[in-house]
């Protein structure tokens, strides 16, 4: 049976093309050729790798795994994450599926379908802070893209720094809710006995200084998403009146008789184990596999060396508003690479802030960015000196408290964490007095 491609591929709504042999595009649809400013015509004969990568040479000689390499060398149909441009010169995060199709006279070609992982609404926060294309970090992106469509309560695990609002704002922005509200609560920063006004509101005269009527969280997420950040701080007492809000989607004002219902999606986050909490009594297991429908894990920025740069320079241009007045030097960019970042992306944020304040002549040294002393990278397997972890960030802690003279609110601004985080990290290394 004798079947046209160019009807075929235009069927699908993702940007479909095929591919010969020789990396030559014999046929896409109109939302591959959209996406990269061509018309038909003239996308068909060129080399893939040119128009997806501006790139002479295919992605495989530039260290990327080929769907085209994959499928005419072994004869396998691979699934792969790459970095696209589109005719702006603008990346892209693209999850490419790879088709092994047969012409009429027998011959093979490479059909990809691609999944761009940006919302197509792209809003500043997930097209251009989720910055980075390791490895770690694209899988998490990749991931991300694909939960975000469901319904399912996310949780988000992650040490401090590494992004969580981010992640589940870019969530958002990719599912069915984008455009209604997106509502985040800090739980580490409310008090107990405000608590569930916060999330429910309270109804007039529901307690001393209540004045006026107040809609709570939840009824302001309607239809939206309700970011729990710090899930973990969430007191016990509140955690049985939050579960039956995510079971039922009914809930009370404090103060209040009539009951409320709201349609509310639960993304939360957390940098603690909560298995270890419900171990210890501090956390119901029912709540938690209410939370954790789906769980994904942030990587720490010590997985992800290879995003530095350009992170460092977005970061940069942010803080310079916009301006490109700083610019680091290759010894700095090394510095950072072999620093451990146990603060992650906002430690970078705030050691880059500091830098830009003592940049003078326009060029940022490994001088200018205050490292800690002594936190050089762990020695080589070889010798036998092993770090972990756990050690490493003791000894950074350390460090820090010498630094500032033991001033907690000083060294708590310098990871980018709150004091009670602090607090909780100095006492888990024993370093609480």
């Amino acid at each position: 049976m004798d079947i046209d491609f160019q009807s075929l591929i235009d069927t699908h709504e993702q940007p479909f093309v095929v591919i010969d042999r020789r990396y030559r595009i014999v046929a896409a649809n109109q939302r591959y050729c959209d996406a990269y400013g061509m018309t038909p015509a003239a996308i068909v004969g060129k080399l893939c790798h040119a128009v997806s990568h501006h790139s002479q040479r295919p992605c495989h000689e530039n260290g990327e795994q080929c769907p085209h390499q994959a499928l005419f060398t072994r004869d396998e149909a691979v699934e792969v994450l790459h970095t696209h441009y589109h005719a702006d010169n603008q990346p892209e995060r693209t999850r490419i599926r790879g088709h092994r199709l047969r012409g009429a006279a027998g011959e093979i070609y490479l059909g990809e379908q691609l999944f761009p992982l940006e919302a197509q609404a792209g809003s500043e926060c997930d097209a251009m802070q989720m910055i980075g294309q390791s490895p770690a970090f694209m899988a998490c992106v990749d991931k991300l893209a694909r939960v975000a469509e469901s319904e399912a309560s996310i949780l988000l695990y992650g040490e401090s720094g590494v992004g969580k609002e981010l992640a589940a704002r870019f969530i958002h922005a990719r599912s069915n809710r984008a455009g209604m509200a997106f509502i985040v609560i800090n739980c580490a920063a409310v008090p107990e006995n405000l608590f569930e006004s916060e999330l429910f509101g309270h109804e007039r005269g529901a307690f001393s200084g209540s004045s006026g009527l107040k809609k709570g969280l939840f009824e302001l997420a309607d239809n939206g998403t309700l970011f729990l950040d710090e899930v973990g701080e969430i007191p016990l007492a509140m955690q049985a009146k939050l579960l039956r809000v995510l079971e039922t989607g009914e809930f009370r004002r404090v103060g209040g008789i009539r009951t409320l219902t709201a349609n509310v999606r639960v993304v939360s986050a957390t940098n603690r184990k909560l298995l270890d909490e419900v171990d210890a009594r501090r956390y119901r297991l029912d709540l938690y596999y209410r939370l954790a429908g789906i769980d994904v894990t942030l990587p720490p920025l010590r997985e992800r060396a290879a995003d530095l740069p350009d992170l460092a320079i977005f970061l940069l241009k942010r803080l310079t508003g916009g301006q490109s007045t700083c610019r680091l030097a290759p010894d700095a960019v090394s510095a950072l690479q072999a620093y451990d970042f146990p603060g992650n992306v906002r430690e970078l944020r705030n050691l880059l802030q500091h830098a830009v304040l003592n940049c003078r002549d326009g060029t940022i040294r490994a001088a200018d960015l205050r490292l800690p002393a002594g936190m050089s990278p762990a020695p080589p397997d070889h010798l036998g000196a092993r770090i972990s972890l756990r050690d490493m960030e003791r000894a950074h802690l350390q460090s820090l408290l010498d630094a500032h003279q033991g001033h907690r609110a000083r060294v708590a601004a310098a990871l980018g964490v709150t004091e009670r985080t602090l607090y909780r990290k100095l006492k888990q290394h024993g370093l609480g007095r």
